[in-house]
C-alpha cells in the first residue's frame, strides 16, 4: 500500500486507512516498515494507536483555517479581472478586486486562487 504526496500540507488520512495500518501494526508489520512502504510516520501511527487504545474516534480532525475568501462563485468574476488586465501584479489584482466591490483578499489568497485556476502569476512590477 503507498500513499502519495503531492507536496503540500496533507489532509487527516482517512479513518479507514488509519485502521488498516494499525491492523496491520497489529498483525507483526513493524512501524518502520509500514513508514516505509506508506509514507505515513511512526509517529502517527502511535498516536493513533494511543487514540485506539483510549477509545477516541480515529476520524481525522478539522483542518484549520476558514473558508475560501476567493470562492467557486467568485471564480468567473476573477478570470475576467485578469484577462482584461492580464500585466496586473499581485498587489494590483488585490486592489481592483477590491474596487470591484469584493470582500478584500491577500496577496497570498490572490496567488493561490490564481494558481487554483492555472492563471498567470505576476509577482513584480
Amino acid at each position: 500500500m503507498t500513499v502519495w504526496h503531492s507536496g503540500r500540507m496533507a489532509r487527516g488520512y482517512s479513518r479507514d486507512l488509519r485502521e488498516r495500518l494499525l491492523q496491520a501494526w497489529a498483525s507483526g508489520l513493524s512501524a518502520a516498515e509500514i513508514a516505509r512502504t506508506t509514507g505515513v510516520s511512526p509517529s502517527s501511527l502511535r498516536r493513533w494507536k494511543q487514540k485506539q487504545t483510549a477509545g477516541v474516534s480515529l476520524d481525522p480532525g478539522v483542518s484549520p483555517g476558514g473558508p475560501r475568501r476567493i470562492t467557486t462563485d467568485d471564480e468567473p468574476a476573477l478570470r475576467a479581472q485578469v484577462a482584461a488586465t492580464p500585466d496586473a501584479t499581485l498587489a494590483e489584482h488585490c486592489a481592483q478586486w477590491t474596487a470591484d466591490g469584493q470582500v478584500p483578499v491577500s496577496i497570498s489568497t490572490m496567488s493561490r486562487a490564481l494558481e487554483r485556476l492555472g492563471l498567470p502569476l505576476k509577482k513584480r512590477p
